[in-house]
């Protein structure tokens, strides 16, 4: 059995994140490297962020009704193990996985949300565009259309799954499904609301991840590795 960690160790690994970017990857690849990351972590074990975009693919959530994949053609679907019903995930969306020790940070499940819809708002506000939440509905809403999605599962106290941040985008998948179980949802993206740029839009989102959730230092770890 490892020694446990220090009291300085623990500070240093609850202040720094590692940074990810996995470019254009499959969505079950990444998925199941989530899982694995997840299982095989232990109280040494730094946490990380990935950023990712999926080529186009519906997820279920653990609470997914079939009636919500309404006509889903040639786009895989695939049921997965985060909270939460059906969505959509494409080119041109920014999708986030905060793989987060939150027992080890004290962060309670409920704030960790808050924690990362916050993040999202505060990216929004940079370019002019006020979002918000509606109880009931996780994510983050412009005007009452859906413009960010969040999923989570916790393990043992570890987070992973993530969000999904609509910026420029074929939105036309969003109605084969009833988005997130809700019947006549409509989703909107970043690009209809103001001029941006997705790198420079996943840069600020890295900040604003790691400013709400509490660490001081990111560290990119891996470049453009697509996971396969």
């Amino acid at each position: 059995m490892s020694a446990l960690p220090s009291t300085t160790a623990q500070g240093h690994l609850t202040e720094q994140l590692r940074l990810r970017r996995l470019g254009l990857s499959e969505y079950e690849p990444v998925w199941r490297e989530m899982q694995a990351f997840t299982d095989n972590r232990d109280g040494d074990s730094g946490d990380e962020l990935w950023m990712v975009q999926h080529p186009p693919v519906f997820t279920q959530g653990q609470a997914g009704k079939a009636e919500h994949l309404l006509a889903p053609g040639d786009i895989p679907v695939i049921q997965v193990d985060r909270g939460g019903q059906v969505t959509y995930h494409g080119p041109g969306q920014i999708v986030a996985y905060p793989l987060v020790d939150i027992r080890r940070k004290g962060i309670g499940v409920r704030d960790f949300v808050n924690r990362i819809e916050e993040s999202i708002i505060r990216v929004l506000a940079g370019y002019g565009v006020k979002g918000e939440r509606i109880a009931g509905a996780p994510g983050i809403f412009v005007e009452g259309d859906k413009i960010a999605s969040l999923g989570l599962r916790v393990r043992r106290g570890r987070a992973f799954h993530g969000l999904a941040f609509n910026i420029d985008m074929d939105l036309e998948p969003f109605q084969r499904i009833n988005p997130c179980g809700f019947q006549g949802l409509q989703v909107t993206q970043l690009a209809a609301l103001a001029p941006v740029d997705i790198s420079e839009v996943e840069i600020r989102l890295i900040d604003s991840l790691a400013q709400q959730l509490g660490y001081s230092e990111v560290i990119s770890c891996v470049s453009e590795e697509s996971i396969t």
